[in-house]
């Protein structure tokens, strides 16, 4: 097919999708990943994207993460580190033990059971932040807890990828250095971050290189977004989200980690050019326009690419009924209940954002279909019932989010009483 029909038919099922989401009040997002699976299975759309779609698919999950990090304060993400160490710790720990266990029962291979706990370490924070902001809580502070423990499992993860997919393939063996070398890459990328926002970014400082150098003041970040009278502020964001994700990117992270890194250090202030009463419209017009490409137009592209992973084989998933059942069941509880547990008692978080923290952190995405296509198709460790029995868990744990964090809202936000048991 071509790659302009797919878009099409892409497009016009996020409209639809949209549009049902408004009807019933529920999350985009959900809607989304049906109509990616739906259009597979019905032979709209291929079950491998094509370099087009894939690509697109890449933009809008660095532009949504990025719209994310632009609409949140920097300092509220900073306070809340010190919070979420507990919630990455335990929220990784117990779906690792828990799927790791389940494969062992299955199948008794310690490679397969190994790579099946590995797939389930890392939350799928897009995922989340979107249904999060679909119900308006995208700036709580449970979404900036569940940020913050994800960029840490983020980090987590890489490096248990670096250690245990040479072993599981046996083409290495563990290494101290190379887990060293993972955690350098992340320290050095938040180090550089770090001075992009302090040094380089602002266009007046009382300290570092703009006090000693008071030229570098003429190539701060108002100056980039004032060309041309700020009609280039939209593009200017843009190129500095690109370039923090290609930062991100080839220090080993997610380039959407830096997306949203990249738009949790721009500052409003930094739009303040032309006359005054211009200076707040550029900041709200430039922000309008980012929310809009980000979750009307190419971000949803994402998540109906997504859907498409699921490709329904009768038998297949028959026989693997039993097995996906049971792993999707010890890894939602075990998730919920770790994470929620752990913002409750090493992150003093109250029990409306624990258990929002807990649903928030079901998601599954990017590292598990890396960790799965490493296993499957490159190597040949995982057979197809494993592929598929992690697919539709995967599938269903994501399909979980929205739904359970549009279940929570009204406790979260005082309409309902929480239950006894939290009381």
């Amino acid at each position: 097919m071509h790659d302009l029909q797919q878009l099409a038919l892409i497009w016009a099922s996020v409209f639809i999708a949209s549009w049902l989401a408004a009807k019933t009040k529920l999350t985009p997002v959900l809607y989304f990943l049906a109509a990616g699976c739906l259009m597979v299975n019905l032979g709209w759309l291929p079950s491998h994207s094509t370099p087009f779609i894939a690509g697109i698919s890449e933009v809008g999950i660095i532009l949504i993460m990025f719209a994310l990090g632009f609409e949140a304060h920097p300092g509220s993400f900073i306070r809340s580190i010190k919070r979420s160490w507990g919630i990455a710790l335990f929220g990784a720990l117990a779906p690792f033990i828990a799927a790791y266990s389940c494969a062992q029962y299955f199948w008794g291979d310690d490679k397969i059971a190994m790579l099946c706990g590995l797939t389930m370490t890392a939350t799928a924070v897009s995922l989340t932040m979107v249904s999060l902001k679909s119900e308006g809580l995208h700036l709580s502070r449970a979404a900036s807890g569940i940020m913050t423990s994800a960029i840490i499992d983020d980090i987590g993860s890489l490096a248990l990828v670096a250690v245990m997919i040479p072993i599981a393939t046996g083409s290495g063996d563990l290494s101290i250095s190379g887990i060293g070398m993972i955690l350098l890459r992340a320290l050095i990328f938040f180090f550089l971050v770090i001075i992009i926002a302090v040094w380089i970014m602002p266009h007046s400082a009382e300290k570092g290189l703009l006090t000693r150098y008071p030229v570098l003041q003429r190539f701060g970040m108002i100056n980039l977004l004032a060309i041309d009278n700020g009609s280039k502020a939209t593009l200017g964001i843009l190129l500095v989200a690109i370039s923090i994700s290609l930062l991100a990117h080839h220090l080993g992270l997610h380039p959407a980690i830096g997306a949203y890194m990249a738009g949790l250090i721009i500052k409003e202030e930094y739009f303040h050019v032309g006359k005054t009463e211009d200076k707040r419209a550029l900041y709200q017009d430039t922000r309008k326009i980012i929310d809009d490409v980000a979750f009307s137009w190419i971000g949803p592209i994402f998540f109906v690419n997504l859907g498409t992973e699921i490709v329904f084989h009768a038998d297949v998933f028959t026989a693997v009924l039993d097995e996906t059942l049971i792993l999707l069941g010890c890894v939602f509880f075990a998730q919920v209940i770790s994470a929620a547990a752990a913002a409750r008692y090493t992150g003093s978080f109250n029990w409306e954002d624990s258990v929002m923290i807990g649903f928030g952190m079901l998601g599954r995405a990017e590292l598990a279909f890396v960790v799965m296509n490493i296993a499957y198709i490159q190597h040949g460790i995982f057979t197809e019932e494993v592929f598929y029995t992690l697919m539709i868990t995967i599938f269903w744990l994501n399909v979980a989010v929205p739904v359970t964090i549009r279940f929570w809202r009204p406790y979260y936000s005082g309409e309902k009483p929480l239950p006894a048991f939290f009381r």
